[in-house]
């Protein structure tokens, strides 16, 4: 049996700029963070002739092309798996969470697959073939950002460059106790909506590629966001980080209604309330978790309990894709 895994993430800057629409004509800038929260894609022959899959239901079938998953099928399609094998994925957090789960469960399968046919593949490859097969083969309004920081794993700043689809990678300089303060100061809350990010990311590439003027500015202004934010983290200056959070989080709201409900909306006010320093609705938008930035999160914690808000405890993945068992 071959055991895969790959990390879910956060953006702490700049998201939304990944989307091709956009950073063809004007180039992207982001920052993501992987958390150790983990989707598993487990993988092993079997002796039916027959294809076995379990998700979130059960599938049966005799070829590839009858699979409904339409990740699974395209790709096993792709590696060119075509019988005789059970795929069972779990995962740590629902879907539908704002932590990226469509391209790390993409990613993770990837890897096994490339175990189970005993082929080694890199990490920029593994990203490059995520997105190859969500964005071009299966033409979903999504980014780039999931794919990469699902293989990669750590805390990395990506841009692309105006006219490419060239993603570079860099590191963040984070100094080594910054980066544990930032661990500890963050924290998550449960919304308890989960949303597909392809419904409203839709309406973000539709824009785009119009060119309406509210929507670049608007994606403008967050890659901007983005490139202070890098050097806010990069300096030690995490009030001016949770600052930048919260313009964040303004923009957030300029690009859709549908981006946040009231009540979403006035528990990110009590957050700030109750000590928050800064804080934003991680993901494209909809539902998924709220996260806060503070130095005393115990006044902040009792907010959000009183608010029926669960928290979720995440530190951060330097690891990115792996192979647990081969």
């Amino acid at each position: 049996m071959i055991i895969a895994k790959a990390p879910l993430r956060i953006t702490l800057g700049g998201g939304g700029t990944d989307l091709r629409s956009y950073y063809f004509k004007h180039g992207g800038f982001w920052i993501s963070a992987a958390v150790d929260k983990y989707i598993y894609i487990s993988i092993h022959e079997i002796f039916p002739d027959e294809i076995i899959l379990k998700y979130s239901k059960m599938e049966r079938v005799k070829t590839v092309d009858e699979i409904e998953h339409a990740l699974l099928r395209e790709c096993l399609r792709a590696m060119g798996v075509r019988e005789r094998i059970e795929i069972s994925s779990f995962a740590d957090l629902p879907e539908g969470t704002g932590l990226g789960s469509s391209g790390t469960f993409t990613v993770a399968l990837l890897k096994g697959l490339h175990s189970y046919t005993r082929r080694h593949v890199t990490n920029r490859e593994l990203a490059e073939e995520a997105c190859r097969l969500e964005i071009e083969q299966l033409g979903r309004p999504v980014g780039r950002q999931d794919q990469y920081i699902a293989a990669f794993g750590g805390i990395n700043c990506f841009s692309i460059a105006p006219g490419s689809d060239q993603v570079e990678v860099v590191p963040l300089h984070i100094p080594r106790a910054v980066m544990f303060a930032l661990e500890e100061r963050c924290a998550f809350f449960f919304t308890g909506y989960s949303r597909q990010a392809s419904s409203i990311l839709a309406e973000q590439d539709e824009k785009s590629k119009k060119d309406d003027a509210a929507m670049i500015d608007n994606l403008h202004a967050v890659k901007e966001l983005g490139l202070r934010s890098k050097a806010a983290l990069e300096n030690g200056d995490l009030r001016g980080f949770a600052a930048l959070l919260n313009d964040q989080w303004g923009l957030k709201l300029g690009r859709s209604k549908s981006m946040v409900n009231p009540s979403i909306a006035r528990w990110f006010q009590v957050g700030r309330d109750s000590g928050a320093l800064g804080g934003k609705l991680i993901g494209a938008g909809g539902g998924g978790f709220l996260m806060f930035l503070a130095e005393d999160k115990a006044r902040l914690r009792q907010a959000m309990a009183a608010e029926g808000l669960q928290e979720v405890r995440m530190r951060f993945d330097f690891e990115g894709a792996q192979t647990l068992v081969a």
